[in-house]
């Protein structure tokens, strides 16, 4: 079973243009996502997915491999899945760009001893979100499984709605998940799904068209870099960290 780590990293982000090379303790954000997960010893390879040439010679600068891919993807997922056509695998994991908080331990909760029987295994690795702001951000994509831990929604509204009981937890969808390569096809090949389109969370398109996606808790808590205020948090942590 070849298993290949794939970090998705665009430089026109919305909110953050050029968010992959934003400075963290003098480096760019995406050498600290490299470096942590190359440190998993279950991937083959580790790579960035880029369509950018700046992010390109940053990757070059620090040695870190990297593949160009279109700039016509709106999705990591879609990135993802040309990789796919590029580099031959059984398993790509997905591992975000603008998370360098990331902790390689948590490879070890979603990566599978051996190869699905599922062709089209899909699976995501959630937190528990601990404070109520946390709830009611949009940006946390919340998740709620059945009792197999299969995902039924995901919505970035507080789900479930706590009418008679508060007696459950609250989770969030991190940007560490693992897709099968006949999985990552069968995206590329299907239009949008509407809860897709209304959510903006394209592993709905897998749920609504009947594909079940694998929800595992991770302990490991990270953080998403969206905007100039969680850069600072990350570098105050990392520091920290560092000692």
């Amino acid at each position: 079973m070849k298993i290949i780590g794939v970090i998705p990293a665009r430089y026109q982000s919305t909110r953050m243009p050029g968010k992959p090379l934003a400075d963290v303790l003098g480096k760019p954000m995406i050498w600290w996502v490299y470096q942590e997960a190359k440190k998993c010893p279950a991937l083959a390879d580790c790579l960035v997915a880029t369509d950018d040439a700046r992010i390109a010679d940053a990757c070059r600068g620090y040695g870190i491999p990297y593949r160009m891919t279109s700039p016509d993807h709106d999705t990591p997922t879609g990135r993802i899945w040309e990789v796919s056509t590029l580099e031959a695998a059984d398993l790509y994991l997905q591992i975000m760009g603008d998370e360098p908080l990331i902790d390689v331990r948590a490879f070890d909760l979603i990566l599978p001893a051996t190869l699905p029987a599922d062709p089209y295994y899909v699976s995501v690795l959630t937190n528990v979100m601990e404070h109520p702001a946390d709830v009611i951000d949009f940006s946390n994509q919340k998740v709620v499984t059945n009792a197999a831990r299969e995902i039924l929604m995901i919505s970035r509204s507080p789900i479930p709605y706590p009418k008679g009981t508060l007696d459950f937890e609250y989770e969030k969808v991190t940007g560490i998940q693992l897709y099968s390569r006949q999985a990552l096809e069968f995206y590329h090949n299907t239009e949008k799904s509407i809860l897709e389109l209304a959510e903006e969370n394209d592993m709905m398109r897998f749920i609504e068209n009947g594909h079940t996606v694998h929800a595992i808790k991770s302990p490991y808590k990270t953080v998403s870099v969206d905007t100039p205020k969680d850069l600072a948090l990350v570098n105050r942590l990392l520091q920290a960290r560092q000692g």
